[in-house]
């Protein structure tokens, strides 16, 4: 028996409306299509789907079994035909982040937060254990954008420029240090530098600053949390070097100073980095110009 989606669609229609001519004006055919229809799937079926003798037309118990069938599948294609609707249209799909940047949970939630008012379909997720498998799992499309400070060349990823910032230094204020102007990599040798637990390749203060002047810091030590960071710093602990928007908060408090990596001050650019194909999605669009607004908001506050 060869069963298709429109069989069900009249067995359905001819169960609501009671009658062929009724059932064929629902499904926009003639009343001798549909007839002829039934009796071609009757045929197939080798028995009678609907008591003919009946007003109104009523289904036989094969038929009954039928429309359940209608009944079950009919409503989950239907479901299917709108979300690719809404899909065509950008107005639903997924966007899962994978983050290789520590503190961009700062300026993120902002933005994430502008993003579900304006795009409430769309799946969002942070894949914060895919940190640093990130890019390959974008290319396996197990996530759908990466935020990155290290854009590489990968056929078929496109990498969008969000937004420049400043890594900052960052220290007690009864730290000898907090009375330069500028920080130098020399500065660092008696010093204990708290970093998130990431490598090497992955901080700023070493890719930039550090390792090109073959500079070792007194010590280092890692930590998780922005928040024990600082609290660390204002006890004297250590000092750390942090990105310009999250010490916007603590630039007026009397605990700790900021001071910029020099003598020329340090300037590094964080990405958005897509499957090229993506990056043109309205709702890829929007999230990426809200990446680029709203974190230059937080820099200047």
């Amino acid at each position: 028996m060869h069963l298709e989606l429109r069989h069900l669609r009249t067995i359905r229609a001819i169960h609501q409306a009671g009658g062929l001519a009724r059932a064929a004006d629902m499904l926009n055919m003639t009343q001798s299509a549909l007839s002829h229809q039934v009796k071609g799937l009757e045929d197939q079926a080798g028995i009678e789907l609907f008591v003919r003798r009946s007003k109104p037309l009523k289904l036989s118990a094969a038929g009954v079994r039928m429309l359940r069938l209608a009944e079950r599948i009919l409503p989950e294609i239907d479901a299917l035909e709108d979300e690719f609707r809404a899909l065509r249209s950008g107005r639903t799909g997924r966007l899962h982040i994978a983050i290789e940047c520590h503190a961009c949970f700062e300026w993120l939630f902002p933005v994430l937060e502008l993003f579900r008012h304006a795009w409430p379909e769309i799946d969002v997720d942070i894949r914060a254990g895919l940190a640093f498998e990130a890019l390959p799992a974008l290319m396996r499309e197990e996530v759908d954008l990466v935020i990155s400070s290290d854009p590489v060349t990968v056929e078929g990823m496109t990498f969008n420029p969000l937004f420049d910032y400043h890594p900052t230094f960052v220290a007690a204020a009864a730290n000898p240090l907090a009375q330069k102007d500028f920080i130098a990599a020399e500065d660092f040798r008696d010093q204990m530098l708290i970093t998130y637990p990431v490598s090497r390749d992955r901080l700023d203060v070493f890719t930039e600053l550090l390792t090109p002047a073959k500079v070792e810091p007194r010590g280092t030590r890692q930590v998780e949390l922005t928040a024990v960071i600082l609290m660390l710093v204002a006890s004297n602990r250590g000092v750390s070097v942090l990105p310009d928007w999250v010490l916007r908060d603590i630039r007026s408090h009397s605990d700790y100073v900021t001071r910029p990596l020099g003598p020329q001050t340090v300037t590094k650019r964080l990405y958005a980095a897509t499957r090229t194909e993506d990056a043109t999605k309205p709702f890829m669009a929007h999230f990426l110009r809200l990446g680029r607004s709203e974190p230059v908001k937080l820099q200047r506050a």
